[in-house]
């Protein structure tokens, strides 16, 4: 069973937001897609200043298995990055909603959430 905090959303893609309430909001990938991917070797993430719209690619993701691409939840401009993620490429699988985070967006003020899944709703999409 994956864990899904309930005060998450979520996408269909397997990425998360984590609001922090000041219109910054941190996005990772989830505890169940960091444990179909195994073992994260390599973490490609964007320069803090960089733009994206909802849905756009920000970086990938380098497992034993495969690499997968992050979408954007969410519109906004990335304000930090997880620079532990360089060297750590497996904070993501021990820690995917803690240390393993891995950009935080400011978030354009238009912001559509529309599409976020709740716990509720990931937990079925995921069969849980």
């Amino acid at each position: 069973m994956s864990e899904i905090p309930q005060d998450l959303l979520y996408t269909e893609d397997h990425e998360y937001v984590k609001d922090a309430g000041d219109g910054v909001v941190a996005i990772g990938i989830t505890d169940y897609a960091q444990g179909e991917l195994g073992d994260v070797v390599y973490v490609e993430l964007p320069k803090v200043g960089s733009t994206f719209s909802k849905h756009d690619v920000f970086g990938t993701v380098e497992a034993v298995k495969a690499v997968s691409e992050l979408y954007s939840p969410i519109g906004g401009e990335v304000v930090a990055v997880n620079d532990r993620l360089d060297k750590e490429p497996a904070l993501v699988n021990s820690s995917p909603y803690g240390d393993g985070w891995m950009i935080k967006l400011r978030v354009a003020g238009d912001a559509d959430r529309s599409d976020l899944l709740d716990a509720a709703a990931y937990a079925k999409l995921i069969g849980q």
